[in-house]
């Protein structure tokens, strides 16, 4: 049986933790989130020690406090040369709960021979729902129907708020990875005219589904709903600036479900504000999160939530245990689950 060890420092800035240790030498994996789920506890558990950080997103200095003295790592952590040289060399494995790794430096871990382990594709349905609510809250000027109703301000006819269908429209999706063919196939029902997607070479998962593969200015020109579903790397990074925003339809909806770096923000706050574009709805932004006075949340034609895409109970429930099972298969020898 586990006993519970509860480790207070009421005078330091470490975190408090508590170390649910068992006898044998098992592995010891250090878990930073506090609210992961049982379920994927429980499951580390079963061979592994488990250190879990009483504070839920606590500092790199309290996280480097105590990292040396485990072999695995739990959690979503930038992670560079300079926490991996104080971090010390017992650190065999770092698995975080996400699809994304870019506050990783991959290249620094990998070279130290740590392996590394993410969670993609199980994330993959729920942020396609997210694209798809935001898409349609966005071309249905959702958000500014709701301030118009909290200024008692209410209408009808042939003009009022009037926003854009679906049906018989381009959806150009810029990245079709696992994400992106999900909100493809989520978008279908809606009697879409013509999908296109553009990315670095064309792919049998879009022709199977009927999309084509362009350029991206192509892509951009024809668009009536354009979704951002790119990973964030130095060839991504700020892609979506004032010339990309200026080859869209002045009718074009522009969707962001993948990292916020990749659209220039000021670029984006001058093409709404201007009729570049129609609208935006994001679920990520830079910087993230938006300082309450940020203009972007000024304005009547963009849908912001605040980069919960994944947040339902399963996704989230699912995308921990791939991560302890990522470890639990370093640790037994065999191939992880996903490997970055």
């Amino acid at each position: 049986m586990c006993s519970i060890l509860i480790i207070r420092h009421s005078n330091t800035k470490i975190a408090n933790i508590v170390t649910m240790a068992s006898a044998g030498a098992r592995p010891r994996v250090l878990v930073v989130h506090n609210d992961t789920p049982q379920s994927a506890l429980d499951l580390l558990k079963t061979k592994c020690d488990v250190t879990l950080m009483r504070s839920n997103w606590p500092t790199t200095n309290e996280i480097l406090k105590v990292i040396p003295e485990h072999d695995a790592l739990f959690g979503v952590v930038p992670i560079d040369a300079k926490f991996l040289d104080a971090a010390g060399n017992r650190l065999k494995i770092i698995s975080t709960p996400t699809a994304g790794f870019d506050h990783l430096h991959v290249a620094e871990i990998k070279k130290r021979g740590i392996k590394i382990g993410h969670t993609p594709k199980i994330l993959s349905a729920a942020v396609a729902e997210t694209a798809v609510f935001l898409l349609l809250g966005a071309a249905r000027r959702a958000h500014e129907g709701r301030l118009q109703l909290e200024q008692g301000k209410t209408g009808s006819g042939f003009s009022w708020l009037l926003g854009h269908d679906l049906r018989n429209k381009t959806v150009g999706i810029v990245g079709l990875g696992n994400i992106g063919v999900e909100i493809l196939k989520r978008l279908k029902p809606f009697e879409i005219k013509k999908f296109v997607y553009t990315g670095h070479s064309r792919k049998q998962i879009g022709d199977e589904l009927g999309a084509e593969f362009v350029s991206l200015d192509d892509l951009l020109k024809q668009s009536d709903f354009v979704i951002d579903s790119v990973p964030l790397n130095s060839e991504t990074e700020e892609m979506f600036d004032d010339d990309a925003f200026k080859k869209m339809k002045k009718t074009a909806v522009f969707v962001n479900i993948g990292r916020g770096k990749t659209v220039h923000t000021d670029a984006l706050v001058r093409a709404l504000k201007n009729a570049t574009i129609f609208a935006a709805g994001l679920d990520v932004t830079e910087p993230e999160p938006l300082p309450v006075d940020h203009e972007l949340l000024q304005l009547p034609n963009v849908v912001i939530v605040p980069h919960m895409g994944t947040q339902t109970i399963e996704t989230e429930n699912d995308m921990a245990i791939a991560a302890v099972q990522n470890i639990l298969y370093s640790f037994d020898g065999k191939p992880l689950l996903y490997e970055i």
